[in-house]
């Protein structure tokens, strides 16, 4: 058997350390689980989608390639939960064990690949811990299957650790793991383009250090592997004659204008708090802020930290890939921090379109780490930084404590909406009504939670036709006798309809108006 070189050789692990790494791991799956069990983080049509291409897979009806209504944005999450829901039957809780998982995955790879760079159990600990909280926007972009964000986690992480490993030269499985690099980096184009920084920059590191193995066998089987990960959005670009980046370019709301400095402050300023889990649900209070400050010093910290040991460790191969990884995670960070500041988005709906920095989390290890190493300084005159160290560090964990609180004390609020969805369903099917018109927000999520027992044509406030993802269901409710409509209550379609209460009839359930035709 070969054995590796001390130099990559891992320290021996400390047991208290690890005990509580184990612990802190434990208690960030159970937290998400039993979010799950209690019907958080609220579902939406959006995820009911996902769910119904599921459904479609596991009844061999469709094969979707694309989120329904879209061509782009992969449905991997359909095709894994399809399994379970020819097992357990549809439901958004089993949609959601594959997303748990892959949360699970991503820790323990985030926790593998900071041991990689530092070689230091209690620092990993720490980044353990972090990651083990989760604020409201965190545990939706973990948890809700509406594509592409769980996945874009593990994805990262295991592209960087595989370009480690490959790039030291650890050996064993060289082939695979060239093979997995090249797939995983494949599967993301398909799924998701907004990881692509990471592909990029950790790509990149192989590049750097392994380029001769790359003209060989190796290069080939990645090649292999990205073509074969890609394949879903290859095929049908072929097939269908289209362009996927064009119509990315176009959702991303590109077209759409919005000032420069709700951009600047979108995705500079409340965005960083908000997608990295340092804002209570839906908003940033003044204080959670500041890690808008925070942020770009850490980067910059990182990266001169990086770039330092680059150069003085000529002989060292290994702190030479340590540090070209860093930087690769700092590059990508910073991508996709400016990526998102110049688009639109940051500048009209910054609250919800904080998701999209989403992959910043990869780079918690190397974020932390600068500020983890200054609590270690000796010395009078390093005493400063020490006592800055340690309260930054204090107020990360500090801030993401309370905005976790905040999600938490939500739960209730959404199990309770949830049953009163749960009503309303019971109650169409009571009444046997089996085809309505309701809003975007009420369709999808009505006919993924009823099985398709109750199918659902979407309408705007003006009762003119909507946006159908699913356009056979536009197809059934216009060719069915006597459809109802569907509002929620004190909704502006609720509103509308209650002027043809002269030819409706309403009944209520708990949140909801229902109105049948006479006759």
């Amino acid at each position: 058997m070969r054995t590796l070189p001390d130099s990559l050789r891992l320290p021996r692990s400390p047991r208290l350390p690890v005990l509580l790494t184990v612990f802190a791991f434990v208690a960030g799956v159970g937290y998400r689980l039993g979010l799950m069990l209690f019907d958080a983080p609220p579902t939406n049509s959006d995820e009911a989608t996902m769910g119904l291409a599921a459904l479609h897979i596991s009844r061999g009806q469709e094969f979707p390639v694309w989120f329904y209504g879209q061509t782009y944005m992969g449905t991997l999450e359909a095709w894994l939960a399809a399994p379970l829901f020819a097992v357990a039957g549809p439901s958004t809780f089993v949609l959601r064990l594959p997303t748990l998982a892959m949360y699970a995955l991503f820790v323990l790879l985030i926790w593998r690949l900071t041991l990689r760079l530092t070689g230091d159990h209690w620092f990993a600990l720490l980044v353990v811990g972090l990651l083990a909280l989760g604020s409201d926007r965190i545990v939706k972009n973990q948890l809700i299957a509406g594509g592409g964000y769980p996945e874009m986690h593990v994805a990262g992480a295991a592209l960087a650790l595989l370009a480690y490993d490959l790039a030291v030269g650890r050996p064993g499985r060289r082939l695979p793991r060239w093979t997995a690099w090249g797939l995983l980096a494949g599967l993301m184009v398909w799924v998701d383009p907004l990881v692509l920084p990471y592909v990029a920059g950790t790509g990149l590191v192989l590049v750097a250090f392994r380029w001769r193995e790359l003209r060989g066998r190796a290069g080939g089987l990645l090649t292999l592997g990205a073509l074969v990960g890609a394949a879903p959005l290859l095929v049908d670009s072929l097939v269908a004659g289209r362009n996927p980046l064009t119509a990315v370019l176009t959702a991303s709301g590109a077209e759409q204008p919005a000032g420069w400095l709700d951009r600047l402050y979108g995705g500079l300023v409340l965005g960083p708090a908000l997608g990295m889990g340092f804002c209570d649900p839906g908003r940033c209070a003044g204080w959670q802020l500041w890690w808008a400050v925070a942020l770009p010093v850490l980067l910059a910290a990182a990266a001169l930290t990086a770039w330092h040991t680059l150069r003085r460790s000529r002989a060292d191969a290994v702190a030479r890939v340590g540090a070209a990884v860093t930087l690769a995670l700092v590059g990508a960070a910073v991508a996709t921090v400016a990526a998102y500041t110049v688009s639109s988005a940051a500048g009209r709906t910054p609250v919800e379109s904080s998701r999209y920095l989403s992959c910043l989390l990869i780079s918690v290890p190397v974020l932390l780490w600068p500020l983890w190493r200054a609590t270690r300084l000796g010395g009078r005159r390093s005493a400063t930084a020490r006592v800055a160290a340690v309260l930054v560090l204090t107020a990360t964990l500090g801030t993401a404590i309370v905005a976790t609180a905040g999600a938490v004390g939500r739960v209730s609020a959404v199990h309770a909406d949830e049953g009163r969805h749960t009503t309303l369903v019971a109650a169409l099917r009571e009444q046997g009504v089996r085809h309505v018109y309701g809003t975007y927000w009420t369709c999808n999520r009505l006919t993924f939670a009823s099985g398709e027992d109750v199918i659902c044509a979407v309408v705007d406030d003006e009762l003119r036709p909507g946006h159908d993802r699913y356009r056979p269901y536009r197809t059934a409710v216009h060719a069915a006798v006597g459809a109802a409509w569907v509002a929620p209550d004190g909704s502006p379609l609720a509103a509308r309809l209650d002027q043809r209460l002269d030819s409706l009839d309403r009944f209520t359930v708990d949140g909801w108006h229902v109105y049948l035709p006479r006759g």
